[in-house]
């Protein structure tokens, strides 16, 4: 159990429920009430703002007719990342997911009729898609974020599985999950889909703008943003109180991004956010890494202009919510390495002065790379490190408008003491605050990654 929602904190952008089988995503339908004083709307949003919100997606189905492979698998990244294992056949599954209780592999999704999907109807994926039901009844955990697809209108889910249908199949038997009890019951799936999956369709609200409505769909339903930017409650469920509001997931910090201006990004501009979407950077906020690296190489990056506005105007509607991170962000540091106020911590500098230096500088401000830059950082300013020391632990491969842009991985290489000891000089040295990672953290971010 380990995504999922509030059902009593529904997502802005969800509508009411429904069981009629939506023939087009340009049908037009009746907008969920807004939260704030609107319970009284209740009009038709035009079919031809609908259309607006479905164009980005238009071009996908149309992919998935023609067998235009590489984009397809690219613009829907988000929805099929966990579906390998590294060095695996793309789709076959076997990818660990490790969990404070077990541990979760995904599952073959290539159309293998003996070990994969081939024996899936349209109406046996859209239950496993939106409503978390495997074609024999079973229950689906949310690590396949059924809670957030399942606002993914009929003909897009489809549009899915047309794709993966098109793909040659592989024989890969699925590997047994490793959870413990209770959790190793899928029939508790049950009563928690009950409260924590609305099992609804996107509506676009009358009330906004065709492009809102759009950014809306794309960030909750496609990129289901929330699944890894939303804090979660006791039952392993998002806890939209908090929406986007930051949370750490398969061990990285997926930051804050709500409009607070102090710890999330309402104090970025539009062309910041955009650039940061489509590129994985924003000068002066950060370098996206880890799962989001990922998302951006292989998904935003690809998306229309059109589509990344409508994401940031999207974004910029969602509530402050305020998180622990600092709201000030620490300057460059001093050239030499005997300034700053970090001396003392001698393990930390050397490690530091051995591996990082070379790219990074005493300054934090990279003659190599912008997107090696670590001064004003949002993982610098970070108290608890966790960023910094993940990407010590995994490194990170980027894609970014110059070419190929690489930090190999020193997991293998440093013990967990020395791990720690950098990233609190790093924290210390270029961001605002004392972290307070440890050995024991260090060892547990190593179990969190996905492998």
């Amino acid at each position: 159990m380990t995504h999922g929602r509030e059902k009593s904190d529904s997502a802005v952008v969800a509508g009411k429920p429904t069981n009629k089988v939506e023939q087009s995503a340009a049908e037009p339908v009746e907008p969920r009430a807004e939260a704030e004083g609107n319970a009284s709307q209740q009009s038709t949003c035009r079919a031809q703002d609908w259309e607006s919100v479905s164009q980005a997606l238009e071009r996908i189905r149309q992919a998935a007719r023609q067998r235009k492979k590489e984009k397809f698998t690219a613009l829907f990244h988000h929805l099929t990342r966990p579906a390998s294992s590294p060095g695996g056949p793309q789709y076959a599954g076997g990818l660990a997911i490790p969990l404070p209780f077990g541990t979760l592999y995904s599952t073959n999704i290539t159309p293998d009729k003996a070990t994969g999907i081939g024996d899936y109807s349209d109406e046996d994926f859209l239950n496993a898609i939106q409503r978390g039901l495997r074609r024999d009844g079973a229950r689906l955990y949310p690590a396949m974020p059924y809670p957030s697809y399942t606002y993914m209108t009929d003909a897009d889910a489809l549009a899915i599985k047309a794709y993966l249908f098109s793909l040659a199949p592989v024989r890969s038997a699925n590997r047994a999950d490793t959870l413990g009890f209770p959790f190793n019951q899928r029939w508790l799936m049950g009563p928690w889909s009950l409260f924590f999956n609305e099992n609804v369709r996107f509506r676009p609200s009358a009330a906004q703008s065709p492009e809102w409505n759009r950014g809306a769909y794309l960030a909750e339903a496609l990129a289901h943003c929330g699944e890894c930017h939303t804090p979660r409650n006791l039952a392993f469920a998002l806890n939209n109180r908090k929406k986007f509001a930051g949370a750490v997931t398969a061990g990285w910090h997926a930051f804050n991004i709500s409009s607070d201006r102090g710890s999330g990004i309402g104090a970025w501009n539009d062309k910041e956010i955009a650039a940061y979407l489509t590129t994985g950077h924003a000068s002066g906020r950060g370098t996206a890494a880890g799962p989001m690296g990922e998302a951006v190489d292989q998904s935003f990056s690809l998306l229309a202009p059109a589509d990344i506005k409508a994401l940031v105007v999207y974004l910029r509607s969602v509530p402050a919510v305020a998180s622990s991170e600092p709201g000030t962000i620490a300057p460059p540091a001093p050239p030499l390495p005997k300034q700053g106020g970090e001396t003392a911590d001698v393990l930390g500098r050397r490690v530091f002065e051995g591996a990082c230096v070379s790219c990074h500088n005493w300054t934090g401000v990279s003659a190599i790379s912008p997107y090696a830059t670590i001064a004003g950082t949002r993982a610098v300013n970070d108290p608890h490190a966790t960023n910094v020391a993940q990407i010590v632990i995994s490194g990170t491969t980027r894609h970014t408008p110059s070419g190929v842009l690489s930090m190999p991985a020193f997991g293998g290489i440093y013990s967990d003491a020395e791990i720690t000891a950098v990233a609190n000089y790093v924290a210390l040295r270029f961001g605002n605050e004392r972290a307070a990672i440890s050995d024991k953290d260090v060892a547990e971010l190593r179990n969190q990654t996905s492998h």
